[in-house]
């Protein structure tokens, strides 16, 4: 009989959102999958679980998915964890789930930490709808990915890096318009944790004012 490959989320900020299921299907399992083992063994640590650890990162994990398979197929019951939330969501994961699937293997995505639904529901944006683009393109296909985004009425999630914050800014204000709605939460569920709303102008404005610091989750809505 096939074992079973579970999604497991992690805290993004605080260790005190593991959850108790995810340690324990962690203790259980017969090994994890992980982007950084030096990052999760941290985790696991703190939580005293004892399971080797093996990489699968955005770089290996078309080799690594077939090994994982066939373990799976073999019995083994498997675990993949990321840096922070939930395996899959703008973190390596599909390839897996995929395979998984294509493969009938049972798969179980335990509920938990993520970054987008804190921020989209602190941001005061309709959350009726909404559309989780992820990360921009980071050259090709951007403004492609820009113009179609600034069609859509529904409330739009994005993640992006401290660094690039202040083009993405400019360049939604460029697409959207300079009154878009918008919210700009980051270091979410750490202690600086940090949310600002407003239009896109006065983000702007609030980003350029100090150097922002953690993963930043920006939700935009330019049809109210």
């Amino acid at each position: 009989m096939s074992g079973i490959l579970y999604f497991v989320p992690t805290p993004v900020g605080n260790l005190e959102d593991m959850t108790f299921r995810a340690v324990n299907v962690l203790k259980e399992v017969d090994y994890i999958l992980c982007e950084d083992t030096r990052t999760s063994g941290i985790l696991l640590k703190h939580f005293e679980i004892s399971k080797p650890l093996k990489s699968y990162h955005l770089h290996n994990e078309h080799q690594a998915t077939e090994k994982v398979i066939t373990d799976l197929k073999n019995g083994q019951n498997i675990a993949i964890i990321t840096d922070a939330g939930t395996p899959g969501i703008s973190d390596p994961g599909y390839l897996l789930a995929k395979a998984g699937a294509d493969n009938n293997i049972e798969m179980i995505c335990l509920p938990g930490a993520t970054a987008l639904i804190p921020a989209l529901v602190v941001s005061g944006l309709p959350n009726n709808e909404f559309l989780f683009a992820g990360f921009l393109p980071q050259k090709k296909g951007r403004q492609t990915k820009l113009k179609q985004l600034a069609e859509e009425k529904k409330t739009i999630v994005l993640y992006e890096s401290p660094h690039k914050i202040n083009t993405t800014l400019e360049q939604i204000k460029e697409f959207f318009g300079e009154n878009t709605k918008a919210s700009l939460s980051r270091e979410i569920s750490k202690k600086f944790e940090e949310t600002k709303r407003g239009t896109i102008s006065e983000l702007i404005e609030f980003s350029k004012s100090k150097t922002l610091k953690g993963e930043i989750v920006l939700i935009v809505n330019n049809s109210i």
